[in-house]
């Protein structure tokens, strides 16, 4: 439902006030604020909550090159921050609004509106470093002490509010809103910080990992410049608010680094190509067009991206031959580049070339082990040519290394379906499930599982995991309590 995508912008909306101005490039002292009213592992469970609502909630994209890229640029990010407590999750959600968020346990949303309008990827990471920034500092854990320290009944009404909206959204959405009341003065100039600091904090982290330490100043000041007059602003405007003296500081603190040279980056400029094509509201006429404009104009970042993004409108127009000669030439250059090992998959689906998609992405394998991106296009080659025995070989020692990967199970589900397994596909269905936090429904399917299946192991392997499922479903509970 559509109120459950406010649960994102729990944390965002506690910071909607423009920054102070400090001259200073020294971080605050932290010590231990926060501990005391949110703990790392009291956090962690929230995190644990959250991230299942966001698979049920919001149209995550479920792309394994996209999911690539951005978990390789994220983690290079974190790899580079300080005061890291939390394993970070990123993922990408199907919005045209140009947003991030950062939320409770290390996960971070991106919009894909974001690709749409930053140029660079340094101005991309710049708002992931500024995210990671938000959970490093333990922005929210800060503001719930501070809220203690004034009144402990409303600290824990809102700790309490923050937590229900996890497991009922609508409710803790009304709670929130009425606890937020109470004390809306003290939020707001405590949040003035907030915002501050993961600037500053994100623009080092940027130099750090060997970004332009610009990117943000760059993309702050060029999207407040273009919504300057606009009546209805994007979602990144209304919940990062940008007066001229906060892009001023964004722009000293970037100048006191030592000046870089940043290359532009084939894989932001594909994702991109990849995002505009597949998940932007254009038809593909129209975005052959815009393609092929680019380069007859020679209007492009970089050549490669604007073939990829013509080859993917071909083929989204279902001229599958224009799309694979483009993508040939790409892949003959970069015979080594995810993105062109995809999409040559797709293409080779396409014109019924399945013998063909299953040797190249075999000789794959062997130099990217266990990629997502090659044994799930191996997968489902494999099951379109019926070899149904070795995809669910591959599958099942995938997911055993990637228990949390939703697309893998999906995959799984229909595998099991076409081979008429009915106690594989009930059992992968409750492990989907439980990622959704649905454990009771999970426990039902486990239990259809054990009523198909007269293994005895797989018999105590499922009533195991519906135990677990039953132990999980009290966690949740008990964290709404």
């Amino acid at each position: 439902m559509l109120y459950k995508t406010q649960l994102f912008a729990l944390y965002l909306l506690l910071q909607c006030m423009p920054a102070p101005s400090f001259a200073s490039n020294d971080l605050p002292e932290i010590g231990t604020v926060g501990a005391g009213a949110l703990t790392i592992e009291k956090e962690k469970e929230y995190g644990w909550a959250f991230s299942m609502m966001a698979n049920q909630a919001l149209p995550i994209i479920h792309d394994p090159v996209l999911n690539n890229y951005i978990s390789t640029l994220g983690q290079n990010i974190v790899a580079h921050a300080s005061s890291v407590k939390l394993p970070f999750q990123f993922f990408l959600v199907k919005d045209d609004e140009i947003n991030a968020a950062a939320f409770l346990g290390g996960n971070i949303k991106i919009h894909t509106g974001l690709f749409l309008y930053a140029q660079t990827e340094s101005e991309l990471a710049s708002v992931l470093a500024h995210e990671v920034a938000h959970i490093t500092q333990r922005h929210l854990a800060r503001m719930l002490e501070q809220q203690s320290l004034r009144n402990p009944a409303t600290m824990a009404a809102m700790a309490g509010s923050i937590l229900l909206a996890l497991v009922s959204p609508a409710a803790g959405m009304a709670a929130l809103s009425t606890t937020m009341a109470v004390n809306a003065q003290t939020q707001i100039n405590y949040t003035r910080l907030h915002e501050y600091e993961a600037d500053r904090i994100g623009i080092q982290t940027l130099a750090d990992a060997g970004y332009d330490p610009y990117g943000m100043a760059n993309f702050f000041g060029t999207l407040a410049e273009k919504y300057k007059y606009a009546s209805m602003p994007p979602q990144m405007l209304l919940t990062h608010p940008l007066p001229e003296t906060r892009l001023a500081e964004a722009r000293l603190r970037a100048s006191q680094f030592k000046k870089i040279s940043v290359h532009s980056s084939l894989s932001y400029q594909l994702s991109k190509a990849r995002i505009t094509v597949r998940y932007y509201k254009l038809p593909a006429p129209v975005l052959i067009n815009k393609y092929q404009a680019e380069l007859d104009n020679h209007k492009y970042k970089l050549k490669e991206a604007a073939e990829y993004g013509l080859a993917l409108s071909y083929f989204k127009n279902k001229d599958y031959k224009k799309a694979y000669d483009i993508n040939e030439k790409l892949l003959k250059d970069d015979p080594y580049n995810l993105f062109y090992i995809d999409f040559a998959t797709d293409v080779a689906l396409a014109l019924n070339n399945v013998k063909g998609a299953i040797q190249s992405l075999t000789l794959y394998e062997k130099r990217f082990t266990e990629n997502e991106v090659i044994i799930l296009n191996l997968v489902l080659a494999l099951q379109e040519d019926k070899q149904y025995q070795l995809a669910e070989k591959k599958l099942e020692y995938f997911i055993r290394s990637h228990p949390k990967n939703i697309l893998a199970h999906l995959i799984a589900i229909d595998l099991y379906k076409a081979m008429k397994e009915k106690a594989k596909e009930h059992a992968i269905r409750a492990e989907y499930l439980a990622l959704l936090g649905r454990f009771r429904e999970a426990s039902q399917e486990m239990g259809s599982a054990l009523i198909y299946t007269e293994n005895r192991l797989d018999q105590a392997r499922y009533s195991a995991k519906i135990t677990e499922f039953k132990r999980d479903d009290l966690r949740l509970q008990s964290l709404q309590q």
